[in-house]
């Protein structure tokens, strides 16, 4: 919360693909510029909402390379007219074959992606104007990030925690311990009072996942 007490930002969880992947809508509550993350697909559905919540992205933000969450930001990149900024390079294997593996999950209209800047832990990264702090998390996969705005209290976490679970590690590139280490030693002590937005499934908080998931016991 910034001093005042007022959040700054605002957001919108879209579900997109079969897959039910939360495409995350977050923008500047006085601006209303803001960003598109994890654009998995259903691109046509991504753009009615931006329309509907009266926002104007200023870039694309993917929080890991696999296909639901970068399937549509190519397309959404040229309607937009935005660059793609993340994930971490360690994902661009993946991104690279998002079409290959949608198919082999029957998904249609996914297409490769690439990004325009990949970000490593430390860098800068602004949506609608605030600061978000990128945490290197791997496990689910080697390059996932996690983006988090102390302002707002505010993290998206890609696959890395869910409300209940976290990301699957059983890739030939996953680790679980990785995973695990990840969450207790970069996203928990950030604070019990922080709100996420996963990737898929409902919202939590830092302090709920670690009272009651059973992994982080």
């Amino acid at each position: 919360m910034s001093g005042d007490g007022k959040l700054t930002l605002r957001a919108a969880i879209v579900p997109v693909t079969p897959l039910q992947q939360n495409c995350s809508l977050v923008w500047s509550e006085a601006t209303k510029k803001g960003a598109v993350i994890d654009p998995g697909g259903d691109v046509p559905v991504i753009l009615d909402a931006i329309r509907q919540v009266g926002m104007t992205p200023e870039k694309i933000v993917l929080t890991h390379g696999h296909l639901d969450h970068v399937g549509g930001a190519m397309e959404l990149k040229e309607a937009l007219g935005v660059a793609i900024e993340g994930p971490h390079l360690a994902d661009r294997f993946l991104m690279e074959r998002a079409e290959e593996q949608a198919r082999s999950y029957g998904l249609s209209g996914m297409r490769n992606a690439t990004s325009d800047r990949w970000l490593v832990e430390g860098d800068p990264l602004e949506i609608g104007g605030e600061a978000f702090q990128i945490l290197h998390c791997p496990g689910h996969s080697p390059g996932s990030l996690v983006y988090y705005n102390a302002t707002n209290r505010l993290a998206v976490v890609g696959d890395v925690l869910f409300q209940g679970s976290i990301g699957r590690t059983d890739f030939p590139y996953g680790d679980h311990e990785a995973l695990i280490t990840a969450i207790k030693t970069k996203l928990l002590p950030l604070g019990d009072d922080i709100a996420f937005i996963c990737g898929h499934g409902p919202t939590s908080t830092f302090g709920n996942e670690r009272e009651t998931n059973p992994f982080l016991a």
